[in-house]
């Protein structure tokens, strides 16, 4: 899943970035809300972390913007300001949830987890089709009960698809969504990710979950 980080301290937008592309998030990161503001109208992130005290264009303005714009990325607010009226603000103006610096980098990853599941629709955050099980706490993927093992990649790549069972999802789809914004769409990688996916998911099963859709991209469902 891919994650906006809007953030102008370096070293805590750092912090995060690599706490997120360490749980298999892409990650895109900028350093004021007026650039901000221009990512997420360019590209559909899976949420948005954005702090308050922002140059440009303060974080509380962004997400008014955003929301204005009928943009619905869910918004995790992340700022040094505890005060009961700030938080009030900003989820009157549209934000999902709100945390304080400083803050617990577990606790950051359970409301991130929370606020996906959420979007989802899966209170449970287990996400299941047939036999092939992937529970995005753990980073535990499974077929038929046996543990897969699988590079950071490949499960994001594989989470991407499970969130969206019986989609077709085209390559530059796929690619927003687990490659950052530095990746280049003209490389046959999603190609070879796909073939990795299929070795690992499919082989040996007589089943398969991972179908090619000619002229079109990838679907991931139990029903072809």
């Amino acid at each position: 899943m891919r994650i906006l980080i809007v953030e102008d301290e370096p070293k805590v937008a750092s912090f995060i970035q690599r706490a997120l592309e360490e749980e298999s998030y892409a990650v895109d990161v900028c350093q004021d809300g007026t650039q901000g503001l221009a990512f997420a109208q360019a590209v559909h992130y899976d949420l948005a972390i954005l702090d308050l005290m922002l140059p440009g264009l303060p974080g509380l303005e962004l997400l008014k913007a955003l929301r204005a714009e009928k943009i619905k990325t869910p918004v995790l607010i992340l700022t040094a300001r505890s005060e009961i009226d700030q938080r009030v603000k900003g989820l009157d103006a549209g934000a999902d949830d709100y945390l304080t610096k400083p803050f617990s980098i577990d606790e950051l990853l359970a409301r991130v987890r929370a606020l996906l599941r959420r979007a989802s629709g899966d209170p449970s955050g287990i996400l299941q089709v047939e036999d092939l099980v992937l529970n995005p706490a753990t980073h535990e993927v499974t077929r038929t009960g046996q543990r897969v093992d699988l590079t950071i990649k490949e499960y994001a790549l594989l989470e991407y698809m499970m969130r969206n069972t019986g989609r077709v999802l085209t390559r530059p789809m796929i690619s927003q969504h687990v490659w950052d914004l530095d990746f280049d769409t003209f490389t046959n990688v999603i190609d070879v990710y796909i073939s990795y996916l299929r070795n690992k998911i499919d082989r040996g099963h007589d089943r398969h979950l991972i179908h090619t859709v000619r002229g079109s991209g990838y679907m991931l469902t139990a029903h072809r």
